[in-house]
């Protein structure tokens, strides 16, 4: 019982480091929630600081949810917890999702939770995580809407795992599906403009001052 809970609790605490917030206002002193579309992630970072502030934000929002369902194995043998339950890492998956989008250390104010749930997907699902990154590269190169390329990889994502690479456990399937819901439901502001037309393309920011 013991490894399970702290691996809930570092799930949520390591998704709740606000990367986006912490470079903007430690290298620029611009707090990204305020500028742009107010979204703590590393799109909005890159439309307002540049792809020199975007780039490590994206990776260190990856590597969040990487993280958090590679350190499961650790804290269940350092508890002496025994095998290691499949939903269990679910949970601590969603544990870092919700700590991106709800950050304790950033007052509640996150993003969308995208990069952190493509770490996890390479965690959990690497060959169906990687078949939703060319998608979602090929989406944003053809359209350079992020929003629509990550809303058509996350909804597509659950076919690869439930057809294409079938999961061990049906609690990764829930995942999955978790997934294909969640992301058109942080992107519902997203989906509105991109019905009437008024979503914003993604172009990058020359120059930003560092502090």
């Amino acid at each position: 019982m013991e490894g399970m809970i702290i691996s809930l609790i570092f799930g949520y605490l390591v998704g709740s480091i606000p990367t986006a917030v912490w470079v903007g206002k430690w290298f620029y002193g611009v707090d990204v929630r305020n500028e742009g579309s107010g979204n703590a992630g590393a799109t909005n970072t890159i439309r307002v600081l540049g792809l020199k502030a975007g780039i490590p934000v994206l990776l260190m929002d990856v590597f969040k949810g990487f993280l958090a369902v590679w350190m499961v194995p650790y804290f269940m043998e350092l508890t002496n917890a025994g095998a290691i339950p499949p939903v269990l890492e679910i949970g601590v998956a969603a544990a870092a999702v919700i700590g991106h989008t709800l950050p304790l250390f950033a007052g509640f104010r996150g993003g969308k939770g995208v990069a952190t749930l493509l770490g996890v997907g390479i965690g959990l699902f690497p060959i169906a995580a990687w078949v939703a990154v060319l998608i979602f590269a090929i989406l944003l190169i053809l359209t350079k809407y992020v929003s629509l390329a990550s809303i058509t990889a996350g909804v597509t994502f659950p076919f690869f795992v439930l057809f294409a690479f079938p999961s061990p456990h049906w609690s990764y399937d829930v995942l999955s599906v978790f997934v294909a819901l969640f992301l058109p439901y942080t992107h519902r502001k997203n989906i509105k403009r991109l019905l009437n037309g008024t979503e914003p393309k993604l172009q990058f920011k020359k120059k930003v001052d560092q502090k």
